[in-house]
């Protein structure tokens, strides 16, 4: 780590597209997933782990927790049939619920990209999702595979689709403000009504990526209304997906999406305009990392690598 070139690190666009073309290779595997095992499930994760169990049984009669919760929603909803674990990696606290909950005499499905995580000996199931390579925390490959795999009936077609469009479309409407994206230093994000649980995922990736060293926030339109811009920041760019804003902010960026999106195509879309951003901006994240990652190896009793990979 002491010879760390940030550099060598790229932006979280890039990682989108690599994402993409992995998913619409042919030879990549989706599994097939039993997704209505359960009547009533504890779906669990941390971070944007928790995010993804979300969106994936936004349709069922789930109980949603994360490692903070989870043992509470247990002890108070008697109906739980079952647990559903997302974790990319099936380490950090996933080894922990599994163990937990398996005790408590419940059949365990785990979600993960890991073939070999630690949490596999305490699951029932577990099943193996695509993923690439990425830097710590951009777990882009990894939860945008377990949502394709849910709402699309050809994961490779529609990650073709989404490529396609932000080719076509999204890098021509961000090209107008490509000179100048670093010069706003708070950006407000605005999302359709039935993309509500992707706010969780791109205010966690700005955290991530930047901290505090940008204002942001992500809201639909429709809560945007209720008092969000009494106050608006000197350089703060309105960025709206899918709708163009002719309302919000004096700098306007309108982000199209593609025809008839789902979650996958709103996750890679996002991520893809935060990545811009990010390259746009200081190396804050990429500089900051190695010094992260020895500090977060305490905190999880493992070495935590710059580069994910699993498989």
């Amino acid at each position: 780590m002491s010879n760390f070139d940030p550099k060598s690190l790229i932006d979280l666009d890039v990682c989108v597209t690599n994402a993409l073309e992995l998913f619409v290779d042919p030879k990549t595997k989706f599994p097939q997933v039993g997704f209505d095992r359960f009547t009533r499930p504890l779906v669990v994760g941390s971070g944007n782990a928790a995010a993804t169990g979300r969106i994936v049984f936004a349709d069922k009669d789930a109980v949603f927790a994360d490692e903070s919760t989870y043992l509470d929603k247990l002890q108070a909803i008697s109906t739980i049939d079952g647990v559903v674990l997302f974790s990319a990696s099936g380490g950090k606290h996933a080894p922990i619920i599994a163990k937990t909950v398996k005790q408590k005499g419940l059949h365990v499905m785990l979600f993960t990209c890991n073939p070999s995580s630690s949490a596999g000996p305490d699951v029932d199931e577990s099943y193996v999702f695509p993923s690439r390579p990425e830097p710590y925390t951009y777990n882009t490959s990894t939860y945008m595979s377990m949502i394709l795999t849910k709402e699309a009936k050809d994961p490779h077609k529609e990650a073709g689709r989404i490529l396609d469009h932000i080719k076509k479309a999204v890098d021509p409407a961000l090209a107008r403000f490509d000179k100048s994206l670093a010069g706003f230093d708070a950006f407000f994000l605005l999302v359709p009504e039935q993309f509500d649980l992707i706010r969780v995922m791109l205010t966690t990736k700005f955290v991530e990526l930047f901290a505090r060293r940008i204002a942001r926030d992500v809201f639909t339109r429709e809560q945007a209304k209720h008092a969000t811009t009494v106050v608006e920041a000197d350089k703060e760019l309105f960025i709206a997906f899918g709708r163009e804003n002719t309302f919000w902010g004096k700098d306007k960026l309108n982000i199209p999406l593609p025809d008839n999106p789902g979650y996958a195509a709103i996750m890679a879309v996002g991520y893809y305009v935060i990545g811009k951003i990010q390259a746009a901006k200081p190396a804050w994240f990429k500089q900051a990392l190695p010094g992260y990652c020895n500090q977060a190896k305490n905190w999880f009793g493992k070495e935590m690598l710059l580069i994910v990979e699993y498989g």
